[in-house]
């Protein structure tokens, strides 16, 4: 992933402690969402900008390894995907909404085990489902997506259980917001909170500091 920030990574990585856990409880009165659609600096900071959103964790889920570390995912071997973690306020921002901002701006639905520059299965398109209702809001939103030839190619996004959700470390944590000037993110992601801020501009807002 990102060969630009290997170096970066390597030396964060001595002094970063990383977070490894299952699946979170989440907080009384919200909801959760896994999503996953290539790096996670992207994906994790366009749903930072959504009114509603109360935190966006980086990680890893969809593979067999248990807690599993960057750089044993990147190896392509674990079968996790980079994905994030959606906690958010159902009052403000619905699941039907998030699915919306996951497929029209956080990433390209229609590239198969790749997402722009980086390419493995670590990097693939899937929507986690928690429950029943999130399977069946999720296959009838892609299925409505096809039928109206939302994009010009077809859609490889899975649709799959979330098993566990683990979070990656420290380092890659809030990564856009702490580093806007990082060349990948300048390229590669921030073109994704314009995208998002024009597109659905009643759900876009800057993410609070702190």
């Amino acid at each position: 992933m990102h060969r630009i920030a290997a170096a970066v990574a390597s030396i964060l990585l001595l002094s970063a402690a990383p977070l490894r856990a299952g699946a979170l409880a989440t907080p009384p009165d919200t909801a959760s969402a896994v999503f996953a659609g290539g790096c996670f600096w992207g994906v994790e900071g366009v749903f930072e900008h959504v009114k509603g959103v109360l935190s966006a964790t980086s990680g890893y889920a969809g593979g067999s390894v248990s807690a599993p570390s960057y750089m044993l995912v990147s190896s392509g071997t674990t079968g996790h995907a980079e994905s994030v973690r959606v906690v958010y306020d159902p009052t403000q921002v619905t699941y039907d909404e998030l699915l919306q901002v996951f497929f029209a701006v956080a990433h390209d639905p229609t590239q198969l085990n790749r997402q722009g520059p980086d390419v493995g299965t670590q990097y693939r398109s899937i929507v986690f489902y928690q429950d029943s209702v999130q399977r069946q809001h999720a296959l009838a939103y892609v299925a409505e997506l096809t039928k109206r030839k939302a994009f010009r190619a077809p859609i490889v996004t899975q649709i799959a259980p979330l098993e566990a959700f683990y979070p990656a470390e420290a380092y890659h944590q809030h990564f856009m917001a702490r580093h806007p000037d990082y060349p990948y993110i300048v390229y590669n992601d921030a073109p994704k909170i314009k995208a998002l801020q024009q597109k659905f501009p009643a759900l876009f807002r800057e993410p609070p500091k702190g």
